[in-house]
């Protein structure tokens, strides 16, 4: 991700100083001239936008107009107990709010609407996105929006669902650097869309793909098909996911046992957002996108999962097999 544009004023390298010190003042200069768009304002990506704000990011951008709710409360540090300051506002405005106070230097602002109904042209004034909590179909339409984009822009979709988090990647055709013993090597991934890589047959995926992986596709084509808006399910549905769940699994030719019911009835009987779930995952979501903007490291292809219940995170690469392969 090429961002050119004037060196780092003298108040930001003293302000970032020690972040300028472990990853350069050219990461840093990229990091201070990026534009993130945020949609969907959880307690997860209350954690990411903390990160990179403090990361000194040039702008954030955030959308989400519904009001603040007891769920909403549940994860999100953003939004203050003091419901006085709500006045009507918008989670996204009290985000807002909230947001300034950690790095004055880096414009929060809000944008009101839908983001899925945004036309092609508004997301390309930013260079990175990331929604939280959205439709299948949303997920969709928006990374389909950035990849008609002449310019490049990193696509990331993140939902976190009681003690279960997954983050996915979409960086199209991303080079980077990474230290390997005394030498810097520069290196290409190639991403799939969103919707390649949720196309990608399960019989061609290795045995040991994350479990959460097809539980949450499960999860999602429920809440698709149900006109559901994501989280809007509870332990009354169970019976529903498992029909789908079977019907997927005998049409994917892949044995029920790789989505226990188990982590079928977690997943829809708590949709509350963990807060210690919403803290990993959202740092680890900020690390990625300081990646993905600095071209420093190697950041993840194309999925990561973590789950609670074993403390593990797993990154999996879920891609379309090559037929020259």
């Amino acid at each position: 991700m090429t961002m050119d544009g004037e060196e780092l004023t003298e108040q930001e390298t003293a302000l970032y100083d020690r972040q300028i010190r472990v990853w350069g003042a050219d990461a840093q200069r990229r990091l201070s001239k990026a534009h993130v768009l945020v949609g969907g304002m959880k307690g997860t990506i209350a954690e990411f936008c903390k990160n990179v704000v403090l990361a000194g990011v040039g702008s954030v951008t955030l959308v989400d107009d519904s009001p603040v709710t007891e769920e909403s409360l549940n994860a999100n540090f953003l939004i203050p107990p003091d419901d006085k300051v709500y006045n009507g506002k918008s989670v996204a405005e009290i985000c807002c709010s909230s947001l300034k106070d950690f790095n004055p230097m880096v414009n929060v602002s809000v944008e009101k609407g839908e983001l899925s109904s945004f036309g092609t042209d508004f997301f390309e004034k930013f260079d990175v996105i990331v929604v939280s909590c959205c439709s299948l179909s949303t997920k969709k339409v928006i990374n389909d929006k950035c990849r008609k984009l002449s310019k490049r822009i990193a696509f990331y979709s993140v939902d976190c669902r009681d003690t279960c988090g997954e983050i996915f990647a979409d960086l199209q055709d991303h080079s980077y650097s990474k230290k390997q013993v005394d030498e810097t090597v520069e290196c290409t991934l190639h991403y799939p869309s969103f919707s390649e890589a949720i196309a990608v047959p399960w019989k061609s995926l290795p045995k040991r793909v994350s479990k959460l992986y097809f539980a949450m596709r499960v999860i999602e084509n429920f809440e698709e098909a149900q006109g559901r808006k994501p989280g809007e399910i509870s332990a009354a549905d169970l019976p529903g996911v498992l029909k789908l769940r079977n019907e997927l699994c005998e049409a994917q030719s892949v044995g029920e046992s790789q989505i226990p019911d188990a982590l079928l009835e977690r997943l829809v009987s708590s949709t509350l957002e963990f807060p210690p779930v919403c803290a990993i995952i959202g740092g680890i979501l900020g690390q990625e996108v300081i990646k993905a903007i600095s071209c420093k490291g190697e950041p993840i292809k194309n999925l990561f999962y973590f789950d609670a219940m074993d403390g593990k995170g797993v990154i999996e690469d879920i891609s379309i097999p090559d037929p020259t392969c």
